[in-house]
């Protein structure tokens, strides 16, 4: 089911242990608490499903005894996928961070009550315990061992899978897991199904798409990368038919993305070069005189996503963002690429 299960493993996304990183926040503390029947407030109606449910992690199979109506979402992506499976979670981390519910545009008026926000890196585990939570999120993460220990001491929780450590599962895998743990497998298979049918309509219809060369780059304060395969930017990318630069490829290692120097900027030319400012202005790109001496740029063959919602949309790799960017991204390329 998972498409992107032959690929490269997945590498930790958007370049956040860079300039992302620095926007993740969180108190560390410890706590404890039984399941708790009160089930008042944004409760998470999931559809009633074949409990007890297991999943499998990279910490064992984790059993989920019955439906779970109060379920915190810590993992990168996991409270929008909650949302998009039904479910209405109590407590969520919000990421890159968008603010307000915690949520991209996609997920915009989900929410019937807005969840209680925890920390990201560091989530304070006492105001978790406090949410009483039947089922906890963590599946898209960095797999540690010990916060999984902490909060497996709170509620059930659903980690990271198998080999997912560091933030490398696809939006599929996530949204397989967090739909067996809720008890409605059967809508998570159709909601990647309905997504993959987008995929496959936008590739259709744009054969153009088909082989041409593409990088994926971006600048912070540090400088120009430029992401490999096995990211979430890539993969998205790939469905549609382009294959990523095989000179950025050659220099791939085991992280998410690779380091462009000023003096190899030829580098991300492609036959469509995108980039994307992180935690700097877009001008400091387009204003680049190195950037605009790339062969691809200099025969508009480049565009740069100054529009944060795309960028945060592709940061955030899940079922209902992917969606989100195919609607917004897809005309914009094809502007671009030469039929």
């Amino acid at each position: 089911m998972n498409a992107s299960a032959s690929r490269r493993p997945r590498r930790t996304p958007v370049l956040m242990a860079g300039a992302v990183a620095a926007l993740l926040v969180g108190v560390s503390a410890c706590g404890s608490s039984d399941d708790s029947s009160d089930t008042s407030g944004s409760a998470s109606p999931a559809a009633e499903g074949a409990f007890p449910a297991k999943v499998a992690t990279k910490f064992g199979e984790v059993t989920v005894d019955k439906q779970p109506k109060r379920i915190v979402a810590l993992g990168w992506g996991d409270a929008e996928t909650v949302l998009a499976l039904g479910g209405q979670p109590v407590g969520a981390s919000d990421w890159l961070p968008f603010g307000g519910e915690g949520v991209g545009p996609w997920a915009k008026g989900m929410y019937d009550k807005a969840p209680e926000l925890i920390g990201t890196m560091e989530p304070e585990f006492e105001k978790i315990a406090s949410l009483q939570p039947d089922l906890i999120l963590d599946t898209k993460s960095s797999g540690d061992q010990t916060r999984y220990d902490t909060l497996k001491k709170i509620a059930p929780t659903v980690g990271v899978p198998k080999d997912g450590d560091q933030y490398k599962i696809s939006w599929e895998q996530q949204t397989t897991m967090i739909a067996a743990a809720m008890g409605v497998p059967e809508k998570g298979e159709e909601l990647i199904a309905e997504t993959g049918k987008k995929f496959e309509a936008a590739a259709k219809a744009h054969p153009e798409f088909k082989d041409a060369t593409i990088v994926l780059g971006s600048r912070t304060s540090e400088g120009y990368g430029a992401y490999v395969g096995g990211t979430g930017r890539v993969d998205f990318v790939e469905r549609l038919g382009f294959k990523n630069s095989p000179a950025v490829e050659a220099k791939a290692g085991e992280s998410f993305s690779v380091p462009i120097s000023k003096e190899n900027l030829e580098l991300l030319d492609a036959d469509l070069t995108v980039m994307t400012p992180i935690g700097i202005p877009a001008t400091d790109i387009s204003n680049d005189p190195l950037y605009k001496a790339v062969s691809s740029v200099k025969a508009g063959n480049a565009l740069i996503f100054d529009d944060q919602g795309i960028s945060q949309a592709f940061a955030t790799d899940s079922v209902l963002s992917v969606s989100y960017a195919l609607d917004k991204v897809v005309p914009l390329f094809a502007e671009k690429v030469k039929k």
